[in-house]
């Protein structure tokens, strides 16, 4: 990181994004650039996700890629709900599987000593008693079939989402679909009870569905809508996924988890995969994976101080917050998202 008095410089960043892009990097000076004739040589970038790809970038630049953290907010980061979590990366970043990020160089090469793994149990026992999620949206409740078939859900995700472009490369991994996903899940498993849960953005409208996304129940037996995945995720039996964020959810509560891409949890030893990624040698226990993504690895900002924070402070606010919004969502939101969907898409 360069010393305190040189700026960062930030790329494309929208209005209501940087102020969050000041929280996570406070201390430090922000410029913000729309495009990379603005950087000077060696400095450092700001990135959201993979935003540079394909951009010639001045000599010596060294790229930050940032992303939301796995425990973000209470609503959708394309609703623009605060973060509580920002993910930084210096080496890559965590989804994409085509080279190492930050995150797997600490899940490959950490030493876990016992406190830092009794904090990460600790951790995941609270996730996991608290029903909290990502997003940690949906009101309804979902109960299991009285047919008493093992119950398989497959989460949609955003087609167009870089997590699926980096995570489950083209030529490497044939099912990059959600529809693929569904089809190959019930040709796999004829006598489980396969349930779909389209991605919430998508059923917010501020994301595009997926090819084909209106026929899945052609390929699984019921489609679950607004049902908070926390509870969902306690409830089946396997989880599977292309590369989306709910199969290390899953992994918190004991889950089986088969993933078709390479998401950064799998190839550790947790789960069953469909395509290896010979990279990943080391034979991860679920608290040295949860010490790395949950403690190590992510950025947290207290939504009350606005400065950084523990994990554990972050799910004490996450608690208040999501009590708060069972109330309802406010109107002021319902509008903008609104708009949000031209703009979306």
């Amino acid at each position: 990181m360069p010393v305190a008095d040189q700026y960062i410089y930030a790329l494309d960043f929208s209005f209501w994004k940087r102020p969050y892009v000041r929280m996570f990097f406070q201390g430090r000076r922000i410029r913000f650039v729309v495009s990379v004739d603005k950087v000077p040589p060696d400095a450092s970038l700001i990135v959201w996700g993979m935003r540079d790809a394909g951009l010639a970038l001045p000599h010596g630049v060294a790229v930050l890629r940032i992303e939301d953290g796995f425990v973000r907010s209470v609503g959708l980061g394309a609703d623009l709900v605060q973060p509580v979590s920002w993910v930084i990366d210096d080496l890559g970043i965590y989804y994409d599987a085509t080279r190492p990020s930050r995150l797997e160089r600490i899940l490959s090469e950490t030493g876990f000593d016992v406190d830092l793994l009794g904090r990460a149990a600790t951790l995941r026992e609270r996730i996991v008693a608290s029903g909290l999620t990502k997003y940690n949206v949906g009101a309804g409740c979902w109960q299991r079939p009285p047919n008493g078939r093992r119950v398989i859900l497959v989460p949609g995700q955003v087609e167009t989402d870089a997590s699926i472009a980096y995570g489950a490369p083209e030529g490497i991994c044939t099912v990059r679909r959600n529809m693929d996903l569904l089809r190959a899940v019930r040709q796999s498993n004829p006598d489980a009870w396969v349930v779909y849960k389209p991605h919430p953005d998508v059923l917010a409208g501020l994301r595009i569905k997926g090819l084909d996304e209106d026929t899945a129940l052609h390929w699984c037996d019921e489609q679950v809508i607004d049902a908070p995945m926390g509870e969902l995720l306690g409830l089946v039996d396997e989880v599977h996924v292309i590369t989306s964020l709910a199969g290390f959810e899953a992994l918190l509560r004991g889950k089986q988890v088969t993933c078709y891409g390479q998401p950064f949890y799998a190839g550790w030893g947790l789960t069953t995969d469909a395509v290896q990624l010979e990279r990943r040698t080391r034979q991860l226990t679920l608290d040295e994976l949860v010490a790395g993504c949950l403690i190590l690895y992510p950025t947290y900002v207290s939504r009350i101080t606005q400065r950084f924070t523990s994990p554990e402070q972050a799910l004490d606010e996450l608690l208040e917050w999501r009590a708060q919004a069972a109330l309802g969502v406010p109107w002021w939101r319902k509008i903008l998202r609104f708009f949000l969907r031209f703009y979306q898409h």
